[in-house]
Order: C-alpha cells, then sequence, then structure tokens
C-alpha cells in the first residue's frame, strides 16, 4: 500500500496541514514532528482512533498516552482549568517540552487516560504540532512514532519503515529530529512530582516555582 508523505517546513504548509486535519478527523492516525521526536496523532475523544493507536503501539488500557494542544487556552477549554501549580508552571514552559500531569474535566477514550484517570499534555515548541492541534480543533495524541519497544523516529522515513501503511499521513521535515523527550510532572499536588526527566531539567522546573 502506498505510504503518503508530506514536506513540512515550521508549520507554514498550511495545505498539509488541513489534509492531515481530514485523516484525524476521520478516524486516521497521522504522523508529525514535535520539537522531541515525531508523534502519532489521533483524536483522543475517537474511542475507536484511540484503540487502533494503542494496537499500534501495543499499548494497553491505564498505560496512559499523551497529548498535545494548540495552545494553554485551548487545554483549559478541551481538557478543564489547569489547578494552579499547573498553570504557573505552563506560562513558563509552554510552549516547549515539559508534559502536564493532571485530572481532566471532560471525557476522552480510555486508551488516553492513566489508570488513575489522569492525562498528561503539554503545548509543543513546534509550529507543525500546534498548528495541527489548532486545525483539529483540540488535542490530539503525541504518543511516540514507532512501534511498542523500538527506538522513537526521528525521520519519516523511519516512521514509513516501522508503520507502513498503519500511517494515513506522515508529515515530514527536512532534517532528523534530536531532541530529548519532555519531561513530565505530576502538577496535582501542592508541589510538582517528576515522573521523568527530559528535555527540561527538574532543577528549572522547581527554580521556576520559588
Amino acid at each position: 500500500m502506498l505510504i503518503h508523505r508530506a514536506r513540512v517546513t515550521g508549520g507554514a504548509d498550511r495545505q498539509h496541514l488541513r489534509r492531515a486535519a481530514s485523516v484525524i478527523a476521520g478516524g486516521g492516525i497521522v504522523a508529525y514532528p514535535t520539537d522531541t521526536l515525531y508523534a502519532l496523532g489521533v483524536d483522543p475523544t475517537r474511542v475507536s482512533a484511540v484503540d487502533r493507536l494503542c494496537c499500534l503501539k501495543q499499548r494497553t488500557v491505564g498505560a496512559g498516552m499523551p497529548l498535545v494542544a494548540g495552545s494553554l487556552g485551548q487545554v483549559e477549554s478541551a481538557i478543564g482549568g489547569l489547578p494552579p501549580l499547573a498553570r504557573r508552571l505552563a506560562r513558563r514552559f509552554w510552549p516547549g517540552p515539559l508534559t502536564l500531569v493532571f485530572d481532566p474535566m471532560h471525557p476522552f477514550a480510555a486508551g488516553v487516560l492513566a489508570e488513575d484517570g489522569s492525562v498528561a499534555v503539554r503545548v509543543p515548541d513546534a509550529l507543525v504540532a500546534r498548528h495541527l492541534a489548532d486545525l483539529h480543533g483540540g488535542p490530539i495524541t503525541a504518543t511516540s512514532a514507532n512501534p511498542g519497544g523500538r527506538t522513537p523516529a526521528s525521520t519519516g522515513l523511519e516512521v514509513a519503515a516501522g508503520l507502513g501503511s498503519s500511517i494515513g499521513l506522515i508529515l515530514e521535515q527536512p532534517l532528523p529530529l534530536a531532541g530529548a523527550p519532555s519531561t513530565i510532572v505530576d502538577v496535582r499536588g501542592r508541589r510538582p512530582t517528576l515522573i521523568r526527566e527530559g528535555a527540561v531539567a527538574w532543577g528549572r522546573v522547581l527554580q521556576s516555582l520559588t
């Protein structure tokens, strides 16, 4: 089967982005570049699409699946108001590679949620990812573009080789991506809890709150 790939540069390729948003709206899977690595995007409220993505990634329900959004405003309208701690960190580090974990106020497909019902979301620095979420009209999934247990893809060619015809469209940047994974922080308590340290040093997160 033909693998559809489209070259994008800095988020300015609106025709390709609209096509990608259409794929997502139709229940398909889109691979797209973020400020870290390539991610797989589906509509997180569409159960059938999330189930397909969980199967492709070999992820069980309860493992959770991160989301990206176009803006802080989109996060709050689609997921719910951020806790005060989360808002402080969002204003300091978004757009950027800091993922915040909190309890959503609106429903999502079960495969997106962690076992405790929380959701993980960030506003990335990558224009392609933000514009795609904006065109979709809500957050999209941002799980890494690789089958379960394999190295995350850093190029569109790697996405195509690893996932093949399972992907409806690959938005491909000219150069390989080389960013570290995002840092993941639980912001449901009075103090942040580190889940995974990545591109944003944990010390920077703590220092921003002093």
